[in-house]
């Protein structure tokens, strides 16, 4: 009678491990930062960012063209000049350059600060989307290969969901939040995601000449 038991209770875990092993765990993979900047309100944003810092980066490509044009002079004609007065021109280049490289730094700091300010706040608002999207679909887990600290090397494109989540936050979000919850099944199969990162910085690299 033990044995038979026995037996039973082996044949039923056997049951379940075999239930276990043909329902694996559904992961998925996504591009947080390429979500956010792909969805509009992300682009919103970053427009908004560009148009901000639009008028330093105008200041300092100017002061770049500045510095390349006296370079050019100093390269074309520098033999040709009294040496104190080539040797002043080096001088003010060379001012010129510390000054301009300063100020990018601290503009490039500033567009930085104010680029992950806007991202972690429209961040907040797209982790509530991937997690009811998660539970309405049945995830055990999704990893965001965007983050360098997750350590994915290798990914199907057919369990990318970034695409999915761009669309799901656009269609639930009305004035920068989400409006409503996905209806489960509602989303469309997974599609491999748009390359992205975080908004593109377009504040000059100065002094690089």
């Amino acid at each position: 009678m033990v044995l038979r038991s026995s037996l039973i209770s082996a044949a039923a875990l056997c049951f379940a491990f075999g239930a276990f092993a043909q329902a694996p765990a559904k992961v998925g993979v996504i591009s947080v930062q390429g979500a956010i900047v792909g969805t509009k309100d992300g682009q919103k944003a970053s427009e908004q960012l560009q148009a901000k810092f639009a008028p330093k980066k105008k200041d300092l490509d100017g002061r770049n063209a500045e510095i390349t044009q006296l370079e050019d002079q100093l390269r074309k004609g520098g033999n040709l000049m009294a040496e104190d007065k080539r040797t002043q021109l080096e001088r003010d280049i060379d001012e010129k350059k510390r000054r301009l490289q300063r100020d990018a730094q601290d503009a490039e700091e500033e567009f930085t600060g104010e680029q992950q300010k806007t991202l972690g706040g429209l961040g907040q608002r797209m982790m509530a989307v991937i997690e009811k999207y998660a539970k309405d679909n049945g995830y055990s887990m999704i990893l965001d290969v965007s983050n360098p600290n997750t350590p994915v090397l290798y990914a199907s494109s057919g369990i990318d969901i970034t695409q999915d989540i761009v669309a799901l936050y656009d269609k639930t979000s009305t004035n920068g939040g989400p409006a409503t919850a996905p209806a489960p099944g509602a989303t469309a199969a997974p599609k491999p995601a748009t390359p992205g990162g975080s908004a593109a910085n377009t504040l000059p690299a100065a002094g690089s000449r």
